[in-house]
């Protein structure tokens, strides 16, 4: 079928570090990958800032963040998805417990979803905390929090490191341990996970060089590998992953950008390609996506080309469900923009037209019925 769902998250409520809150609340498309044309959905409102969101793996519902300055914390909402129409249904929501939502994934399982709180408020501050893991019912909707837990520290950068600041939360492909990255202390933090009641035990921590500040990591989909963009340097790392002890161990690590836009360029999100052999990351000011080659063999990730973006500070991506069409959501331009990807050689193809939406932040896939 060639018709699939997107959805797209984005701020619309005032945030000194956002340039724009022109978003409306989720946003929904309908896209035609053999075309390329889109039609919209419509918006659901009555949520503040949902900087981040995901379909479920069952596609029966979405969840998405709520990123506000200020809170003590932010706010998990559950909404059920209408197949046919794309419609959004409000289930329910559940405290982030810490401050600045920053991101959210599913276990394999589908009944546990986990959150990150970047947090900018006094450490002293409560609840103060990084992780939360909650149930995840048959009908989308959240239980209250069944694990959450809180990080220390800071790193070389006293701007940007005064604190952990937690960015991205996934779990392993096997679903045995949760994985976190702590942009502030130049870290992935591993905890083991139960899948029968959601409990976080400290496990591990794989260290990435001073100041390179993890922001997003991603696993390979088929190779003992994972993968992390670092916001503050610039630089994708590649980590040999050990599945059975639960550790990730420092390979190489790479510039995403040519080295004159080093000084004024931020990483934002990284994605490995279904088949596993590329890898794309997001640089904000340099305003493309760097192309990496994985080695089948080593697992290192190489930079083959940077791509124009589409638009200004490309702050998500997303394959479609086919795994041909990389989406990109362009937050200080108010668009997503489609790229074809050809797997074999890597390249990206400008793809249909630019999308209108207010202060894009966050993409998800939803396969039609």
């Amino acid at each position: 079928m060639s018709k699939v769902l997107f959805y797209v998250g984005g701020c619309n409520r005032a945030v000194s570090y956002f340039a724009t809150s022109n978003a409306t609340g989720i946003a929904a498309f309908r896209l035609d990958t053999e075309t390329g044309s889109v039609e919209t959905l419509g918006v659901t409102g009555g949520i503040d800032n949902p900087t981040f969101l995901a379909v479920a793996p069952d596609g029966k519902s979405l969840t998405a963040t709520s990123e506000v300055l200020g809170w003590n914390e932010g706010t998990i909402s559950s909404y059920a998805i209408d197949p046919s129409s794309g419609t959004l249904s409000y289930l329910n929501n559940q405290p982030t417990r810490g401050d600045i939502a920053a991101h959210l994934s599913y276990d394999a399982s589908g009944r546990f979803v986990a959150s990150v709180n970047y947090a900018v408020l006094p450490i002293t501050e409560k609840p103060n905390k990084a992780v939360t893991v909650y149930p995840r019912a048959a009908d989308g909707s959240l239980g209250a929090p069944v694990a959450e837990m809180t990080h220390q520290g800071s790193g070389k950068d006293p701007a940007r490191q005064e604190r952990p600041h937690a960015h991205c939360v996934r779990w392993t492909p096997d679903n045995r341990f949760l994985v976190v990255a702590a942009l502030g202390i130049d870290q992935l933090v591993i905890y083991a996970f139960d899948p029968a009641t959601g409990a976080l035990i400290p496990h591990h921590t794989a260290q990435l060089p001073p100041g390179s500040g993890p922001r997003h990591f991603a696993f390979h989909p088929s190779a003992p590998f994972a993968y992390s963009v670092n916001e503050l340097g610039s630089t994708v790392a590649s980590f040999a992953f050990d599945a059975s002890a639960g550790r990730l161990a420092l390979l190489s690590l790479e510039a995403s950008v040519p080295p004159a836009a080093l000084g004024h360029n931020h990483c934002s999100a990284i994605k490995v390609a279904p088949g596993g052999r590329h890898l794309f990351v997001g640089n904000r000011g340099h305003d493309s996506i760097g192309v990496f080659e994985i080695d089948s063999s080593s697992g290192v990730a190489s930079l083959k080309q940077t791509v124009a973006a589409g638009g200004k500070t490309p702050r998500d991506l997303e394959f479609d469900p086919t795994g041909a069409l990389l989406a990109v959501a362009n937050q200080d331009s108010d668009c997503i923009s489609f790229f074809r990807y050809d797997a074999a050689s890597g390249a990206l193809t400008p793809f249909g037209k630019l999308v209108a939406v207010g202060t894009p932040t966050a993409i998800s896939f939803r396969q039609l019925s």
